[in-house]
């Protein structure tokens, strides 16, 4: 693999090849992705389905202006030191998923449907944390636990002709539609608007 090559010639870190594997793409693979993009507004009427960490992390980075954000060139942003098979509950966890709820709910999506990673810690508590807050939006849906987020999300994707919000390069490589939720919150906060605004208690 390229970036293996690049990683042992230079002698990179692990903070440096993560940023290289969640960043650097071949122009097909780039083109192909940044195709599969749509505007948030396409959600309306439509079922979203949404990889849970993966969003939730860079909301939470977002929120707590950390400076590992970036626009990858596949043209979605990530959080270059997110760390997968671990996760910790925060004092912006509740405050990030109104925050991404919130700004779905004004895009009239048809459903929500939310998966977190079962062997992740804390996955059954943000699933209920999650179906709370939409709730309390008043989004039809619901969230949950699942072995293998991946295969759920393109399994469902096929069966609902849905949207798919996640930067998982694999998941984008097997659907269409594509949605870059963290992209729209990076944007409300840099206009200097209150996130808060998007929550409803």
């Amino acid at each position: 693999m390229a970036i293996d090559f690049v990683g042992n010639h230079y002698l990179l870190n692990k903070k440096e090849r993560n940023f290289l594997n969640r960043t650097v793409f071949s122009q097909a693979k780039s083109r192909s992705r940044k195709s599969k993009v749509i505007p948030i507004c396409k959600i309306k009427g439509n079922t979203l389905l949404i990889d849970g960490y993966n969003i939730l992390i860079t909301i939470e980075s977002i929120c707590s202006n950390e400076d590992s954000l970036i626009i990858s060139d596949d043209g979605v942003m990530r959080d270059v030191n997110a760390v997968f098979g671990k996760y910790k509950f925060k004092e912006i966890t509740e405050n990030a998923l109104n925050a991404i709820v919130s700004l779905i709910r004004v895009y009239q999506p048809k459903d929500v449907k939310v998966f977190y990673d079962k062997p992740v810690s804390y996955s059954g508590k943000l699933a209920k944390l999650t179906g709370r807050i939409m709730e309390n939006h008043g989004i039809i849906g619901n969230a949950e636990t699942a072995v293998n987020v991946d295969y759920q999300l393109i399994k469902l994707y096929h069966k609902t002709s849905g949207v798919v919000a996640t930067s998982d390069g694999i998941i984008m490589d097997k659907v269409d539609y594509i949605l870059d939720i963290p992209c729209y919150i990076y944007k409300i906060k840099k206009k200097n608007l209150s996130l808060s605004k998007f929550i409803i208690n």
